[in-house]
């Protein structure tokens, strides 16, 4: 063989073991089938369950049906009833307004004390007070703890009792419209264990030595918490904020098991979720209650969105200070 040919071999062959631009796209396009394989059942779910309902929801938000007949196209009629001649649709909203206002920044203020405290305990005894504050939240927003709450406040139940003794009597919480709500609030504060477990993880992360610059420029404990704590853990703060709202405008169980599923006493304990239920399921008005779930779903949205945009005059990064 001439050495031309040689040479020419060995180029063919270089030119082979060089990826080339056609090379790398097939060898990428190889690299995503196995991708796409495991990423097929979770695609199926999104689909089936998430994607088509919420599409059946919104075109059933635009007709009338009782689940019995064919959906009957009534456009903006539901919208239109909802907002302006349902005098009960606006006292859930700001039945669940109130209980958002209420129940989030207390459940987030008591996270963060109890975080603080078990920061200050040994890692011993961290793990034991740790695990005994997050178990209510383990029990989730079940049936049986919100019959057990309903019993503890109810008329002749043990806070009853127990106020009764020092001379406080109320009544039940339970039958009393301006303190049914309440219930459902201390319900939900009750288990503040997953926002605490955010918090003290974030507590950690804060370096010792701001604390130590802020004692030694004579700042207290007070002081220390305004400004280090609270800026630095701020971005833990948000993260919960926006976690804890969404999870209250949801709110069901409790305020069901609390009112006997009717929303009393005198509407007071009428959540938006509960009177969506009703409509939907007792009263057979689908369409009605699934243009309440858009405009849930809207509203969570857009009170998430003015969370993020209010978030860039209060939420700290460190990164961006260094940059």
């Amino acid at each position: 063989m001439s050495v031309a040919r040689i040479e020419a071999a060995e180029a063919a062959g270089r030119a082979e073991d060089t990826p080339g631009p056609d090379r790398r796209t097939r060898r990428g396009r190889e690299a995503r089938w196995p991708a796409y394989v495991f990423l097929t059942p979770w695609m199926i779910g999104a689909v089936a369950v998430t994607l088509v309902p919420m599409a059946v929801s919104l075109y059933l938000s635009f007709t009338s049906y009782d689940m019995l007949s064919t959906p009957h196209w009534v456009g903006l009629r539901n919208y239109s009833e909802m907002l302006t001649a349902d005098p009960r649709f606006w006292r859930s909203v700001l039945t669940t307004l109130k209980y958002v206002v209420i129940a989030v920044p207390l459940k987030l203020a008591l996270a963060l004390g109890a975080a603080m405290l078990l920061k200050r305990l040994s890692s011993r005894g961290r793990g034991f007070y740790r695990s005994a504050f997050y178990a209510p939240s383990l029990l989730g927003a079940s049936m049986s703890i919100a019959l057990v709450f309903r019993a503890l406040f109810n008329d002749g139940g043990t806070i009853d009792n127990v106020l009764g003794t020092f001379g406080i009597h109320i009544g039940g919480w339970v039958g009393n419209p301006h303190l049914a709500t309440y219930v459902v609030v201390l319900l939900t504060v009750w288990q503040f264990g997953a926002p605490m477990v955010i918090f003290l993880a974030g507590l950690q992360q804060i370096s010792p030595e701001l604390y130590e610059a802020a004692a030694l420029d004579g700042a207290g404990a007070w002081r220390q918490f305004v400004s280090v704590t609270v800026p630095m853990l701020s971005p833990v703060v948000f993260f919960n904020l926006v976690l804890e709202v969404i999870q209250s405008f949801q709110v069901f169980t409790p305020a069901f098991v609390v009112s006997g599923g009717n929303g009393g006493p005198a509407d007071s304990t009428l959540f938006y979720t509960l009177y969506l239920y009703e409509r939907g399921f007792t009263a057979s008005h689908m369409g009605y209650a699934s243009a309440m779930a858009w405009l849930m779903l809207l509203a969570i949205a857009a009170v998430t969105a003015v969370l993020f945009k209010t978030s860039r005059s209060w939420v700290f990064y460190a990164d961006e200070a260094e940059r």
